[in-house]
C-alpha cells in the first residue's frame, strides 16, 4: 500500500458542488494502490456548505472538515488545511468542482519522479476572456521576474510533498505564489498540463482588485527570496548609491562656487542633500535589519535547508575513524554498568 494522500479543499459557499466533488473523487482515487483522506476547509462560508459537509464527514470515515470562523482567505484556508493534513503526499484543489480529480494520477505521478511540487497547468482553459488576459499578464509577470518558468501559477490544483507544506509559510495572498517560494527554497517544482472544467453552478470569487494585490505580492515575495538573509545588501546598496550621487551633486556646486557662481537657489542643492539623508537613513535601515537578521539566525538553523545526509554505514569496516563528538566523549567518560558492578564486589 502506497503513501497516504491528503486533498485539502478550501471551500467557500460552494453547497453545490461538494457532494458531487467528493463522489469524483472517490471515483478517480478508489481503485489505486494509495490511501487518501479529504480535508474540507470551510471558509466562512454563508449557505449550507458546512451543513453538507458535516453530514459528508459523518457518512465518510476519510473525511474532515475545518470550519474557520469568518472568512480569512485561500492562504488562511491551505494553510489551516495543510496543518489538519496527515498524508505524505498532499493536493490541494479548489472546491468549485472546476479542477478535475481525475487528473491527480497525474501529479503524484510527478512527486514519484522525484519533484517535490507539482503545480497543474490549465490546458484550454474554460473561463471569460476577462479572466484569461490578465490571468495570462500575471503569469508572464512572474515568469519574468522570478525566472521560474511555469505557465499557471494561480492553479488550484498541485500537489506537494509533506516537508514543502511544512516548510513553506502560507499567508496573506500569498498562496498563488507557493511554486516561487518553494523553488527560492530549494526545493524541485514542476508543471503538468491539466484539463479545466466550466463553473457548473456557484459564482466566481475573482475580482480586479485580487489581480492588483497580486502584483504587490510579488514583490514581497521577490524580496523575502532575495534578501531575507542579507537585507543590507538591498538598503545599503541603494543608501549608498544615493549617498554617492549626492556626494557628487554637493562637490558639483562647491566648484561652482569657487567659480563665483551663486549656488542657494538652485534645486541641485536640495536635491543633493536630501540624496545624502536618504542614503543614510537606507543604510541605518539596513543595519538594523541585519540585527534583526542574526537574531534569528541565533535560533537556530532552517532544516528545510538540508536536503539528505550521507555517511557510511560501516565506518569501522571502512577503516575511518568516525570523528569524536561531545556525546561521544561524555559516553568514553562515563563507567559502563558491567564496571560499576566489578567495582561494587571488589568494595564488598
Amino acid at each position: 500500500m502506497g503513501a497516504l494522500i491528503s486533498l485539502v479543499i478550501p471551500v467557500y459557499n460552494e453547497a453545490g458542488s461538494v457532494e458531487k466533488l467528493l463522489v469524483e473523487i472517490d471515483v478517480a482515487l478508489r481503485d489505486g494502490d494509495r490511501p487518501y483522506e479529504v480535508v474540507f476547509v470551510d471558509d466562512g462560508s454563508t449557505d449550507q456548505s458546512f451543513e453538507i459537509m458535516s453530514r459528508l464527514a459523518a457518512d465518510h470515515p476519510g473525511v474532515r472538515v475545518v470550519k474557520l470562523r469568518r472568512n480569512f482567505g485561500k492562504a488562511a484556508a491551505l494553510a489551516h488545511g495543510f496543518a489538519a493534513a496527515r498524508g505524505d503526499y498532499i493536493v490541494s484543489m479548489d472546491g468549485d468542482r472546476q479542477d478535475d480529480p481525475a487528473e491527480i494520477g497525474a501529479l503524484l505521478a510527478k512527486l514519484d519522479e522525484g519533484y517535490d511540487l507539482v503545480s497543474g497547468w490549465k490546458h484550454a482553459r474554460q473561463d471569460p476572456f476577462t479572466k484569461t488576459l490578465p490571468s495570462r499578464l500575471f503569469n508572464w509577470t512572474v515568469r519574468r521576474t522570478t525566472g521560474i518558468q511555469l505557465h499557471d501559477f494561480n492553479c488550484g490544483l498541485k500537489a506537494y510533498r509533506r516537508v514543502v507544506v511544512e516548510n513553506v509559510s502560507v499567508y496573506g495572498e500569498l498562496h498563488r505564489y507557493i511554486p516561487v517560494v518553494a523553488s527560492q527554497q530549494g526545493f524541485r517544482v514542476t508543471e503538468v498540463k491539466v484539463a479545466h472544467r466550466r463553473r457548473a453552478m456557484g459564482r466566481s470569487k475573482y475580482s480586479w482588485q485580487r489581480f492588483l494585490r497580486g502584483y504587490l505580492d510579488l514583490l514581497t515575495v521577490l524580496f523575502l527570496g532575495r534578501y531575507q538573509h542579507r537585507p543590507q545588501h538591498l538598503f545599503g546598496g541603494l543608501g549608498t548609491f544615493m549617498m554617492v550621487a549626492g556626494f557628487a551633486i554637493d562637490v558639483y556646486l562647491v566648484v561652482i562656487k569657487i567659480m563665483g557662481h551663486a549656488i542657494g537657489n538652485r534645486p541641485l542643492l536640495v536635491l543633493g542633500t536630501l540624496l545624502i539623508i536618504v542614503g543614510i537613513q537606507l543604510l541605518s535601515l539596513g543595519l538594523l535589519s541585519e540585527l534583526i537578521t542574526q537574531g534569528r539566525a541565533r535560533e537556530g538553523l532552517d532544516l528545510w535547508e538540508v536536503e539528505q545526509v550521507v555517511e557510511a554505514e560501516r565506518v569501522a569496516a571502512a577503516g575511518v575513524v568516525p570523528p569524536r563528538t561531545a556525546a561521544a566523549d561524555e559516553a568514553a567518560r562515563a563507567p559502563a554498568a558491567g564496571d560499576s558492578a566489578q567495582a561494587a564486589t571488589r568494595d564488598r
